[in-house]
C-alpha cells in the first residue's frame, strides 16, 4: 500500500470519527447516525483492503476509549453492547461494498455513468445486508429479543437512511475517484 492509501485510510477513518458521534436516539436502542455513509464511501472508492483498514482503524481509535462511538461513546465496552455487532459489522460493509464493486466496475469498464452508478448501488445493497445480518444477530444475542423484535428495531427504521446514503455515495464515487486518481 503506497502512501496516498495511507493517508486516504487515515482520512477515512477520521470521518467515520466525525459523523458516527452524531447520533440521533431510537426506541430501540440502535441509533442514528451518518457513519455508514462514510464506511460505504470508503470502501467504493479505496477499495475492499484499504477501505476496511480505515473502519478497522476508527475501531481501534474507540476501543482505546476516545469517544467516536454514537453519542460520544469509547471503550471496549460498547463494542459488547447491544450496537456492537453494528460496529464490527462496518469492517464487513466496508468490504463487500468495495469488493463487489471492483469486482463489477471490471467488467463494466467503459460504461456509462448509470450503469455504474447502477453497480455502486449493488455493491452498496451486498455490505448493507451483511452488516444488517451481523449486526442484527448480534443484536439478538444481547438483548434476547426475537428476530421481529430486531427487525423492527435495528432495520426497518434504517432502510430509507441508508438508501438516501446509497444514492450521495453513488453520486460522490464517480467524481471522488477522477478527483484523487484512486
Amino acid at each position: 500500500m503506497n502512501t496516498k492509501k495511507l493517508v486516504l485510510c487515515a482520512m477515512f477513518a477520521a470521518l467515520t470519527c466525525v459523523l458516527a458521534p452524531i447520533a440521533i436516539p431510537m426506541p430501540g436502542g440502535v441509533p442514528v447516525t451518518l457513519a455508514t455513509f462514510s464506511v460505504m464511501l470508503a470502501g467504493c472508492l479505496l477499495g475492499p483492503g484499504a477501505g476496511t483498514l480505515s473502519q478497522l482503524i476508527y475501531l481501534l481509535i474507540g476501543m482505546a476509549g476516545v469517544p467516536v462511538f454514537s453519542g460520544m461513546r469509547g471503550g471496549i465496552g460498547v463494542l459488547a453492547g447491544m450496537t456492537g455487532g453494528y460496529l464490527i459489522g462496518y469492517l464487513l460493509l466496508s468490504a463487500v461494498s468495495g469488493a463487489v464493486y471492483r469486482l463489477y466496475c471490471r467488467k463494466v469498464k467503459g460504461g456509462s455513468v448509470w450503469l455504474r452508478r447502477a453497480v455502486l448501488m449493488l455493491a452498496m445493497i451486498c455490505g448493507t445486508v451483511c452488516l444488517y445480518v451481523f449486526g442484527t444477530a448480534w443484536f439478538m444475542i444481547v438483548t434476547g429479543n426475537t428476530l421481529a423484535v430486531s427487525l423492527t428495531a435495528c432495520v426497518l427504521p434504517f432502510l430509507p437512511g441508508d438508501l438516501i446514503k446509497m444514492i450521495l455515495v453513488a453520486i460522490l464515487v464517480p467524481v471522488l475517484s477522477k478527483r484523487i486518481q484512486i
